[in-house]
């Protein structure tokens, strides 16, 4: 700076002239700083060179793509009339009887080349259909084979192309000559040469050289003029004039009482004025090294070399708080870099210590808004509080909740047994209760002060506050060894309704908690107090719905001979829904199965799912066809959705599926219906998969449309698998891809129906169930014809004898001795009434299952019905006594008729 201030300083004018001095430079004139600025080191010299590449190309590329266009254009031009003359040619008048005169070119040639003339092409071709020429310009061509594609045109479509012919590269079209008749009896040919193809480039081109001319004039005109302006901006200084400006600029950034630092893009300094080399402590050879090696604290040094923008970031150096203002110098296209400014903010010290603990505490009740409450699990909840605090607010945070409220039951007004919830530390060997421990705190205590009056409680010395000491002394004196030192105790509340306590421990920090901490506590606890009483309410309807949801369901399958069952029922992680299933033995040895699902979740899909299988048990007992239950199904729940539409309710359960299946282990015929339900999968015995075709029907609800059946024979073996959409569907996976995962599951070797159940869930069942699952594996068995016994009865009361006779026998060879009275009582009740009130054909048939089942059919559709005979009558007992006889006793409908059955247990051992 000494040797700056010897030199001589000249003054400058409000131009930014020198006003006199031995340096003076000769003035220049204006044409030789123009000359000057259009030089190739100037920029706006490099702005014109530039602006005559981008003209030159421009026009290159306007040529070409002109040159393109007019081609393209010609050629397509070229297309169109050619082919448009040699239509014209072969529709004129006569051409068909030239061609069939003894000499068409003499009648041809000379009306060929007229019409060559006037349409301005360079041939017209007249050819049999062989291709042999009668016309051509040139007529030592006649008589000869044209060039060209025939075959289109021969088969009466007309062909346009490009070829070398006789006369050079042409566009030429073949067009077909008809008789009458519809039969090509000639073609004619019509074609331009490339050479004679319209096209007006050289017509162009002086054009858009002028235009090119033009934009060069232009360019050079907007070259001066940005020049000219450049050279008024600048005020004609010249490189000494710059430099002797940038000397006062030099002294003005010296002298200043805020640090001046200018970074280059590798993070080195460029230039650092007096006063940041005072505030910094720079030492004398900073310039030129790295921000990091100059002694800076590593904030301050990220800081600068990372140039990003900063305005007014307080950083400590040394004892100094500065305020640094940081931006970056390539924004507006100057070099890679940044400039910073700094000043001393050191008496904001203690206003911006104060500042950044409302800071972090402000983040630390949003970091609470967001992170607590998260699932609607009560404990977790909890946990998610103790998380969150610990160790930005406390160094351990122990929950306590009452029992009601772990098991979502409405807490007790005075809460004094509690269960330690969740705990969290910086330490895991601190000596306070531990997760799960029943606890009951005195009445002296911090913990019984806030459950009691519902305020929260300070203590900032626990050595001092004997109400706590009195809680477990010995588990105090250890808590105390161990280092905690002050607490803060908030009630968990929700209006007047206490739920538990929050503690708020400190041991590392040896300040104690404030009366700013205890109003941050209660801040954390408020929010969090919210989130655990909606996840108290939502496990008390959670549990619930699963109560009524399980209660409505089968809790043991039933006993039967036709199938061999396991299931499975996984209810959803979130929600209850109402999927359901059934198992119900039939008359004559069949089994129904029955699998359903009602859309939605919560208590009123599992209440809807306990009146649908009522509904179903009810219908069964009816002993109708699959598709008939479903019809009656389907009244039901339009019905109970009127009721609820006129009661003005919005819970209506239009949307639920159901599939009904009936097995006879006789005929092993399976007889299906759904109604909008997924189909079933069947495993053959050889382990084939595949889905059965079944009618879909509309789901339940909707109305209008029937339900139909689908008749499945089914080998003895074969496993029968129904199954709700939650186990195929979810919101990441595609229903087909979960029909193709099940279909591999139940791939395979023979597998035991658990076993298969067991192998489709760990195939399938995903990582968070969202939705229901109810699975039913059924394996069928054949009732063998050593068990089937079966009679034609003539329609004559005397083959009831025969009849009875045969029981016998049967009997008496299935070794059912002792049911020989009963069982001839039964079938004489019962084929009598077939043969004296209904109609032939009329069949008998005996079952041995489980027990013994008699069945007789008739054509007639009359039901008998059951009455008490009074004293003198003479008949009306038959069915009375085949009601006393049987278990159980009924009829059903088949198409052809009805079957009236009786079923009898066997005898025991």
């Amino acid at each position: 700076m000494q040797d700056r201030q010897t030199l001589h300083r000249p003054s400058f004018d409000q131009r930014g002239r020198q006003d006199g001095g031995p340096d003076d430079d000769p003035p220049r004139t204006w044409t030789a700083r123009l000359r000057s600025a259009l030089s190739r080191r100037s920029v706006a010299g490099q702005v014109f060179v530039l602006h005559v590449v981008i003209v030159l190309l421009l026009v290159v590329a306007a040529a070409v793509a002109l040159v393109l266009q007019v081609r393209h254009d010609s050629g397509q031009e070229a297309r169109n009339r050619s082919l448009a003359v040699a239509e014209t040619f072969a529709n004129a008048p006569g051409i068909v009887e030239a061609l069939n005169s003894p000499d068409p070119t003499a009648v041809l040639q000379p009306r060929a080349e007229a019409a060559r003339t006037q349409s301005h092409v360079d041939f017209i071709v007249v050819m049999n259909t062989e291709g042999i020429r009668y016309t051509h310009p040139k007529p030592d061509r006649i008589g000869k084979k044209f060039v060209g594609t025939l075959a289109p045109a021969l088969a009466g479509r007309p062909i346009t192309e490009e070829v070398d012919g006789t006369i050079g590269h042409l566009v030429q079209a073949v067009v077909p000559v008809k008789d009458p008749d519809g039969t090509v009896v000639g073609l004619v040919s019509a074609g331009i040469t490339t050479e004679h193809v319209g096209g007006y480039v050289e017509e162009q081109m002086p054009i858009l050289f002028a235009a090119a001319a033009t934009a060069l004039a232009l360019a050079t005109a907007g070259t001066a003029l940005v020049s000219r302006r450049l050279l008024r901006q600048t005020r004609g200084l010249g490189p000494y004039e710059m430099t002797r400006m940038y000397e006062h600029h030099d002294a003005v950034l010296h002298s200043v009482r805020e640090g001046v630092i200018i970074l280059s893009g590798e993070g080195r300094l460029v230039l650092a004025n007096d006063e940041a080399q005072r505030l910094l402590g720079l030492p004398k050879d900073a310039e030129g090294r790295h921000v990091s090696e100059l002694g800076l604290d590593s904030d301050t040094a990220g800081l600068l070399a990372s140039g990003r923008v900063a305005t007014d970031e307080v950083h400590l150096v040394g004892d100094r708080l500065l305020a640094v203002n940081n931006r970056p110098t390539d924004r507006d296209g100057g070099p890679r870099g940044s400039v910073a400014t700094l000043r001393d903010s050191t008496e904001l010290r203690a206003l911006s210590g104060r500042a950044e603990v409302a800071r972090e505490r402000l983040k630390l009740l949003y970091d609470a808004g967001v992170g607590i409450g998260t699932t609607l699990d009560v404990t977790h909840t909890a946990e998610e509080l103790a998380e969150v605090a610990v160790p930005r607010f406390a160094d351990y945070v122990s929950v306590d909740l009452g029992n009601a409220v772990l098991n979502g039951d409405e807490p007790d007004r005075t809460v004094t047994e509690l269960r330690r919830t969740a705990f969290n530390g910086i330490r895991n060997d601190a000596p306070l209760y531990p997760v799960g421990a029943q606890i009951t705190f005195v009445a002296s205590t911090p913990q019984a002060q806030g459950l009691t009056t519902g305020q929260a409680v300070l203590e900032p010395d626990l050595k001092s506050a004997p109400g706590w000491l009195a809680q477990s002394p010995e588990r105090t004196a250890d808590v105390l060894e161990f280092g905690i030192h002050s607490m803060v105790t908030v009630p968990l509340r929700v209006g007047g309704v206490v739920m538990g306590v929050a503690n708020f421990w400190r041991s590392e920090k040896p300040e104690p908690f404030d009366e700013d901490d205890l109003a941050l506590a209660e801040e954390l606890v408020t929010r969090a107090a919210v989130s655990i009483d909606n996840a108290r309410r939502y496990t008390r309807e959670h549990t619930m719905a699963v109560t009524l949801q399980r209660s409505l369901l089968p809790r043991n399958l039933p006993e039967q001979s036709a199938l061999d069952v396991a299931y499975r029922y996984l209810p959803a992680q979130a929600g209850v829904g109402g999927d359901w299933f059934d198992v119900m033995p039939l008359p004559g040895a069949r089994v129904a199965l029955v699998v359903g699902d009602v859309v939605g979740h919560g208590l009123h899909a599992a209440a809807t799912m306990g009146r649908l299988r009522t509904a179903v048990h009810n219908f069964s007992t009816l002993d109708l066809p699959p598709d008939e239950i479903l019809g009656l199904l389907d009244d039901m729940v339009s019905r109970i959705d009127q009721d609820e539409a006129a009661a003005g309710g919005s819970a209506t359960i239009t949307g639920a599926t159901c599939l009904y299946a009936i097995y006879d282990p006789v005929s092993r015929r399976c007889t299906v219906a759904r109604a909008g339900h997924p189909l079933p999968a069947l495993v053959r015995p050889d382990g084939t998969v595949d889905f059965p075709e079944v009618p879909a029907g509309p789901p339940l609800g909707l109305g209008g449309l029937p339900f139909e059946t689908a008749d499945l024979i089914l080998d003895e073996g074969s496993k029968l698998v129904l199954y709700t959409d939650g186990l195929i569907e979810d919101r990441y996976r595609d229903i087909d891809i979960g029909l193709e995962l099940l279909r591999m599951s139940l791939a395979g070797a023979d597998r035991s129906p658990d076993d298969t159940c067991r192998a489709v869930l760990d195939a399938l069942l995903p990582a968070r169930q969202s939705d229901d699952i109810a699975l039913i594996v059924a394996r069928t068995r054949a009732l063998g014809a050593d068990g089937v016994a079966e009679w034609d009865v003539p329609s004559d009361p005397a083959a009831v004898a025969e009849v009875r006779a045969s029981v016998v026998r049967q009997l008496a060879e299935w070794g059912l001795d002792d049911m020989v009275f009963t069982t001839e009582l039964v079938l004489s009740e019962l084929v009598t009434n077939a043969i004296r009130y209904g109609s032939a054909p009329i069949r008998v048939r005996l079952l041995r299952d489980r027990s013994l089942i008699c069945e007789v059919f008739d054509a007639s559709s009359t039901s008998p019905h059951l009455r008490y005979a009074a004293t003198m009558d003479e008949g009306g007992r038959g069915l009375f006594l085949v009601a006393q006889l049987a278990d159980r006793w009924g009829t059903r409908y088949t198409p052809e008729g009805k079957i009236i059955w009786a079923e009898q247990s066997l005898p025991h051992g």
